[in-house]
């Protein structure tokens, strides 16, 4: 396993991937090590579900650019619509084709709402990345409105989708990016 400081400047977006499917354990593991972050009141609100059925993925990748698109034609100043052009290719598939896409959901009754399943989703990707593996936050495929889709994929009622993580081989791991210098406002001694 890397070290922790390996571990950050090592984890990134990873968006193309073999043709290999992760082993459920691995999955499993992965997820048993994002339930270690920290939560508001020790809630952990978290939920998990996990997709690697590639034509499931593809129907609900098509369900959340059809629910942007709606969005974007009713708010045209949204900082979304940037998307609009790619969203409008079938064949573009906002889960990259991985070969495994893991949603972590919360209720819509918790506070602070969406924090603590970020931490989460925090912990899965580095947690990947020490094994070897790629992922991206997908904020795009959280846009799942379906109720008969929601069901389908084991969505409670009264929870929603908070991180949608593609996890898998990477092809490529992308060169370090560039980080701006830390903005900070004010040190008071």
């Amino acid at each position: 396993m890397m070290d922790f400081l390996e571990l950050l400047v090592k984890r990134r977006s990873i968006r193309g991937f073999l043709e290999k499917a992760v082993p459920p354990d691995t999955i499993m593991e992965i997820i048993k090590d994002s339930c270690l972050a920290p939560s508001a009141g020790n809630d952990q609100p978290w939920r998990f579900i996990i997709v690697g059925n590639k034509d499931l993925m593809k129907k609900l990748s098509d369900e959340s650019k059809k629910n942007l698109l709606v969005d974007f034609a009713k708010n045209p100043s949204s900082p979304m619509k940037r998307y609009m052009q790619i969203l409008q290719d079938p064949a573009y598939n906002v889960f990259y084709n991985a070969p495994c896409l893991v949603f972590i959901v919360e209720s819509t009754e918790h506070r602070p709402p969406y924090v603590d399943c970020a931490l989460a989703a925090g912990y899965f990707m580095f947690s990947a990345t020490a094994r070897g593996l790629g992922t991206c936050w997908i904020g795009l495929g959280a846009n799942i409105r379906e109720p008969e889709l929601l069901k389908e994929i084991g969505i409670p009622e009264g929870h929603i989708i908070v991180a949608p993580i593609i996890v898998g081989y990477p092809k490529s791991i992308p060169t370090e990016i560039y980080r701006k210098d830390p903005r900070i406002l004010k040190i008071i001694p």
